[in-house]
């Protein structure tokens, strides 16, 4: 299946009904970040949602127009490494429905956590988010719910909201750095910055251990990899996704891989300039900026801060010097 990237009035739409249960997330300059990057760095806050991440957004408008299109659905099930299982839950917690969320084994404990708090039914069971994927499909079969996609032109329509407040609100920007998991928050970058008709150049960010999209960014075909980051499970990607591939190979300039390493350093620099708390695909993109601090020298650079949800442990073992 092809889709298109949202148009400016498909994002305005979303963001009137994403806002009646959140508030825009700011987007501020901190002159400590500054130093560090060698440049003027503006971050948009998405660890300031009602999850502390980015995905509600998408939740929230692939769930209304569930409601509207079925609403006689028994209840929806997906699967996730955290973030996307959080915006599962707020979103079908709002439309009273149940929802089931499948986690591979050895997801994040607090992560995990969250999702029950929102009455979550958890299951664990895969050794990876694929694995994980397949459980879900045949849970769905199973018990009659509908299957929540991972990537759907709905999400990206969500997200991208995020990406209008940050580009409106933020001075011009000269290269926007955006974390690579499935693709919805680049994609949504993309159909932000065409539909206001800037200039802004957007850079993805993967980690090394979850090269896929950068490898078939480079050979401009799909290409899978296996998946062995520890710090960053947001961008724990192994396939990409053909319809977000194609939108990234049109639209993106480059791709930048980072590794748990230097996710960890940019975690530390963020909590150092700005007490904020940030995840690993959450400070991806300004360790991805700080690995570009020569090229960017002298130009304004927006990174995304996507998710602060991380657990207490690993964080702390983080700021101790760690890199997991």
């Amino acid at each position: 299946m092809t889709w298109k990237l949202p148009a400016l009035a498909e994002m305005e739409t979303a963001a009137s009904l994403i806002y009646r249960s959140m508030p825009p997330t700011p987007q501020y300059n901190w002159p400590l970040l500054d130093q560090v990057a060698g440049t003027e760095v503006w971050v948009k806050h998405e660890n300031h949602t009602p999850v502390g991440a980015f995905k509600i957004r998408g939740g929230i408008v692939y769930m209304d127009a569930l409601l509207r299109e079925s609403p006689k659905v028994k209840g929806v099930v997906g699967a996730t490494r955290g973030n996307h299982g959080q915006s599962m839950g707020f979103a079908a917690r709002l439309a009273g429905i149940p929802a089931v969320v499948v986690v591979p084994d050895g997801n994040s404990p607090e992560k995990n956590a969250a999702m029950q708090a929102l009455a979550v039914e958890l299951i664990v069971a895969g050794h990876d988010f694929q694995e994980a994927c397949e459980c879900a499909d045949q849970i769905a079969g199973e018990r009659g719910l509908h299957r929540l996609p991972s990537l759907d032109p709905l999400l990206v329509r969500g997200v991208a909201t995020y990406c209008l407040e940050f580009l409106r609100g933020a001075p011009a920007l000269d290269t926007v750095y955006v974390p690579v998991g499935m693709g919805s928050g680049i994609c949504g970058m993309l159909a932000a910055r065409n539909a206001l008709g800037l200039k802004t150049k957007i850079v993805g960010v993967v980690s090394t251990g979850a090269p896929a999209y950068k490898l078939s960014f480079d050979a401009g075909r799909a290409i899978e990899h296996p998946v062995t980051t520890l710090l960053a499970d947001g961008l724990a990607c192994r396939s990409p996704n053909e319809d977000a591939l194609r939108a990234i190979i049109a639209g993106v300039d480059h791709i930048v891989a980072v590794s748990d390493a230097e996710v960890a350093a940019a975690m530390r620099a963020l909590f150092t300039t700005t007490h904020n708390a940030a995840e690993g695909a959450g400070a991806a993109s300004l360790a991805a900026l700080l690995t570009e601090r020569v090229r960017m020298r002298g130009k304004r650079a927006g990174v995304i801060l996507c998710g602060g949800n991380v657990d207490a442990e690993v964080f702390a073992r983080v700021l101790a010097g760690g890199d997991q």
